[in-house]
């Protein structure tokens, strides 16, 4: 036992040599002219182009084999199974971050679902309404503060940041996988992969079709989704636009009174286009009568309010 573990060390220290040597010798790509976040970025589109390629050639062939081949349902199961282990990562991370309910929650999750869901084949959690969530030690050291650095793209791994470059070799260590035999954690590793790219092989098609720049397109994603993960899209606000018809509010939404933030038109100083032929609403002051030919104008009406009058010239005279 003390043989493998000082093993898996010595083969963590020397992938992160490795890392570091390359990362070093990539500080000759940075120019005044790059992407703020992507001072890398002749390294990076390189290492891109590659894992385009083994993409291209092999994993999405793979993964479409394993979708023609396999029924739905099976791949459902093999998703949730691994999903499920996913979770002791996710506890892990929320309880490093002191999100006691969060960890609860995950906690509840890998039970529930690797008891009464066959080993985590079949989502029973979710079924009862406990919230998935998306955690690992990349968020977990942003949480304290640590800044996410330059945008990264790895071998094989894909886009990654210099903060979250430590994310993988953490999550080894968190998944019960890591410490099976090689035998079976090789397949089982495998097996994750292609059911993972399977998952994804609609989103890589829109990609294809949509992105100019697939490389940019990718790295925006990928850091506007990292903070929204890191933020939880908490500062995120929609504008309040009150209903001046007098209809029902939705349930949640602010109501429309003068002086309360957002509410109608009228509360916000913008002008209010309504149907001088509509039924008055509820509560509101009925519009002045219109006078009888050869009576005064009441005051309300356009020549007391200072309008010209327009009389039909041809008209029988009212009257006196």
């Amino acid at each position: 036992m003390r043989r493998v573990l000082a093993a898996r060390t010595v083969r963590t220290l020397g992938v992160s040599i490795a890392m570091t040597a390359v990362l070093a010798s990539a500080g000759c790509a940075t120019g005044p002219d790059r992407h703020p976040g992507d001072p890398l970025e002749p390294m990076n589109r390189v290492i891109f182009n590659f894992n385009d390629g083994i993409d291209k050639y092999v994993a999405r062939p793979v993964a479409q084999f394993y979708v023609n081949w396999t029924p739905s349902p099976f791949r459902t199961a093999v998703s949730n199974f691994f999903s499920n282990l996913g979770d002791v990562g996710n506890f892990a991370n929320n309880l490093l971050q002191l999100k006691i309910t969060d960890a609860t929650e995950d906690f509840v999750r890998f039970a529930f679902n690797s008891t009464f869901g066959l080993g985590g084949l079949i989502d029973i959690a979710s079924q009862t309404g406990l919230p998935k969530h998306h955690q690992d030690f990349g968020l977990t050291l942003g949480h304290y503060g640590v800044p996410s650095g330059p945008y990264l793209v790895l071998p094989v791994f894909g886009p990654s940041s210099f903060r979250d470059a430590t994310n993988w070799l953490v999550a080894y260590r968190l998944d019960p996988v890591s410490y099976t035999e090689p035998a079976i954690r090789n397949v089982l590793f495998g097996v994750n992969f292609i059911s993972a790219r399977a998952d994804l092989l609609g989103a890589t098609d829109i990609l294809s079709q949509a992105a100019l720049d697939k490389y940019a397109f990718v790295r925006d994603a990928y850091t506007q989704r990292r903070q929204y993960l890191l933020t939880g899209g908490g500062s995120s606000t929609l504008p309040d636009y009150g209903d001046d018809t007098g209809a029902a509010a939705p349930e949640g939404a602010s109501a429309a009174q003068p002086g309360a933030t957002g509410g109608g038109s009228k509360e916000q100083g913008l002008p209010s286009y309504e149907d001088p032929g509509a039924a008055p609403a509820a509560g509101a002051s009925a519009p002045a009568a219109v006078p009888a030919p050869g009576k005064a104008p009441a005051p309300s009406s356009g020549s007391g309010a200072g309008l010209p009058q327009y009389e039909d010239p041809g008209a029988a005279p009212a009257a006196k």
